[in-house]
């Protein structure tokens, strides 16, 4: 399994970014994909799920300017975060669950300042 993010960067408070991720090494079409967060100092937390068929959930902090979306075809998956704020600074990794073991990319690092 490989998981590898893209998309991270330096965003002004208002700002958007789109963050990829390009899975290998699994069927990817038949697993639930998810974004997790870590920011400093914090545990790692779930930010957004989709399932196989396409249905999202979202944590109640990014509702609204989270969106999370899938390509079964090109395995990836995507978040696009609007409305930037900075306590959305954190690593944002890619995960996947395959009979009971998580995995994750190397993460991608977002930092909201002005």
């Amino acid at each position: 399994v490989q998981l590898v993010e893209s998309g991270g960067g330096l965003v002004q408070p208002g700002g958007s970014l789109r963050l990829s991720c390009a899975a290998s090494g699994f069927t990817f079409s038949n697993y639930n994909m998810n974004w997790h967060r870590q920011a400093p100092g914090k545990e790692r937390a779930l930010v957004a799920d989709i399932s196989r068929s396409g249905t999202t959930y979202y944590v109640d902090s990014v509702k609204g300017r989270f969106t999370i979306s899938r390509d079964n075809p090109k395995n990836t998956v995507t978040l696009q975060i609007n409305s930037l704020k900075p306590e959305d600074t954190a690593v944002y990794y890619c995960s996947v669950a395959i009979s009971g073991r998580w995995y994750w990319g190397q993460g991608t690092q977002v930092t909201v300042s002005s």
